[in-house]
């Protein structure tokens, strides 16, 4: 019999086929573990680079005027940095939880996606929930603010097309 790799979400993947596509370590979801969006908040560290360049090109404007405007442009890329890099208030599992308790219906399967709206990037959970009907016969989409956990607006649901 052939050795199978068993991911989480319940995919089978033969070794030999696998290893012969040379499917990498870190797609391999039982090897890496659960996927952990990153946190808008290491925009500080860009933020920090963009400062550090536009003190470099600040001295170096003594002697060419025309630096000055580069200056000017990156110092705004500092500002923006920083006002974007909001903190992730809540994760994907307490996102998905959330959802679920504001929708008619049991859950059956749901899936999260972190949207920016606005001019400073502002984080919101997008989850799509599907009823535990079997095929599921209605579907809803939750938006809240992923800082504070706020709903942003009510969710909106509809039967699920043929």
């Amino acid at each position: 019999m052939t050795e199978r790799r068993r991911l989480e979400d319940g995919i089978e993947i033969d070794r030999d086929l696998a290893e012969s596509v040379g499917l990498p370590e870190d797609l391999d979801a039982g090897v890496v573990g659960p996927y952990r969006f990153p946190n808008p908040r290491r925009r500080l560290t860009a933020a920090w680079l963009y400062a550090v360049a536009a003190l470099v090109m600040a001295v170096l404007a003594i002697s060419t005027p025309g630096y000055w405007f580069m200056v000017g442009v990156t110092l705004v890329l500092v500002v923006w940095h920083v006002r974007a890099s909001w903190p992730l208030g809540i994760e994907q599992e307490e996102a998905l939880d959330k959802s679920a308790q504001v929708v008619p219906f049991a859950v059956g399967h749901a899936s999260a996606a972190v949207t920016f709206h606005g001019w400073r990037s502002r984080p919101r959970w997008h989850v799509i929930a599907y009823d535990a009907d079997d095929p599921p016969s209605t579907r809803a989409l939750v938006e809240f603010d992923a800082v504070t956990g706020e709903y942003v607006g009510e969710p909106y649901t509809e039967a699920v097309p043929d």
